[in-house]
């Protein structure tokens, strides 16, 4: 029985004839280690893909409007059954709220926007509140439990919101009397960030 076969593999040896150590071992460790390394990258591109496609969407969804270019008209109707058209209120200053009963933000800004319509609605500022990606019931709940009296309806094709390059809620846009996008605020408004602009635009 001869020696023995030894193999040289740069920084080890392998001895051939040893018990569970074979030729194919180092290959198999080799095998066994990168398939981890697949299984992550494959998640990876999916995520990628995934986030992608949000991305893409979002793009998708409009291009908002500049300031002091014109604001798109729309018409809708409120939940009680009367109509809301932006063109129709030409001559005053509009704020238009973008909203949702299921966004936290939007529950912190509501008695911020209610406030500001009760102070202003004297001066001839209109509030339109605009409840998007949302079902009536949960809709009309939010109203009562803020006790919002400022005209709001839903945007049930979603046309409203993709004319304004709405993202996310909340944002709102001030309309000047001329009917041109003044401001837009994204996030939830406090009183300063809104009142101020609206003294500007009513001097």
């Amino acid at each position: 029985m001869g020696s023995p076969k030894i193999r040289d593999r740069g920084f080890w040896k392998v001895e051939l004839a040893d018990v569970g150590v074979t030729q194919d071992q180092p290959r198999t460790r080799a095998r066994l280690s990168v398939v981890p390394l697949v299984a992550w990258l494959a998640v990876a591109a999916l995520l990628a893909l995934f986030f992608y496609g949000l991305t893409t969407q979002r793009l998708q969804a409009g291009i908002a409007p500049k300031p002091n270019t014109v604001a798109p008209d729309f018409q809708l109707t409120t939940y009680d059954g009367q109509p809301m058209r932006l063109d129709s209120e030409r001559g005053k200053v509009v704020v238009v709220n973008f909203w949702a009963s299921w966004c936290v933000p939007c529950r912190d800004e509501q008695p911020t926007l209610e406030a500001l319509w009760k102070s202003y609605q004297k001066r001839g500022v209109v509030f339109y509140g605009i409840d998007i990606q949302d079902n009536q019931h949960d809709g009309l709940a939010f109203i009562r439990q803020f006790g919002a009296t400022y005209p709001i309806g839903p945007d049930p094709t979603g046309a409203v919101s993709i004319n304004y390059g709405v993202v996310g809620v909340p944002e709102t846009y001030i309309v000047s009397r001329q009917g041109t996008i003044a401001k837009k605020i994204v996030g939830p408004v406090d009183a300063s960030q809104l009142a101020a602009p609206l003294e500007e635009l009513l001097r």
